[in-house]
């Protein structure tokens, strides 16, 4: 579990989120994000679950849908890491102010809370491969922070 624990910080931490960091670069496989430490959240979920597998620490990529106003929605990217029994969803994105997503075991510390009441859905599926949806954004993506504000998957 330490190893899960370090490599979850390393991806929340040590990878700037695009938006946050205001960074245009383009970044979509786990190679590519460790390679520029920079990506949006499917990028940190990318490489999290990329450095959990070579462990031999099963994982897979996991989605929400999010709103900020309850009219325009996002899809955001999780990590689902399988420990101590049972599967665990964990919040690489990155923590700032009023944000605080950690490793826990216990409870689910994700960056935002879910508000059904504002339409926002856990969607219940594992990937094992990133949504073709994400892939496709990211993918024809020419600059992070145009996709950011126009671009991002609203549903999958």
């Amino acid at each position: 579990m330490a190893f899960s624990a370090a490599a979850f910080e390393y991806a929340r931490d040590k990878v700037a989120h695009s938006w946050d960091a205001q960074d245009r670069r383009v970044t979509v496989s786990a190679s590519d994000t460790l390679r520029e430490h920079v990506g949006l959240c499917y990028c940190k979920a990318h490489l999290l679950t990329a450095l959990l597998r070579a462990e031999g620490v099963p994982a897979g990529l996991c989605y929400q849908r999010l709103t900020d106003d309850g009219e325009s929605f996002y899809v955001h990217g999780l990590v689902a890491v399988f420990l101590e029994g049972s599967w665990h969803r964990l919040d690489p994105r990155g923590n700032k102010p009023g944000v605080d997503a950690q490793f826990s075991l216990e409870v689910e510390r994700l960056a935002w809370p879910m508000r059904p009441e504002m339409g926002e859905v856990d969607y219940p599926d594992l990937f094992i491969w990133p949504h073709p949806a994400v892939v496709a954004a990211l993918t024809q993506a020419t600059d992070m922070l145009a996709l950011c504000a126009n671009g991002l998957p609203s549903t999958l």
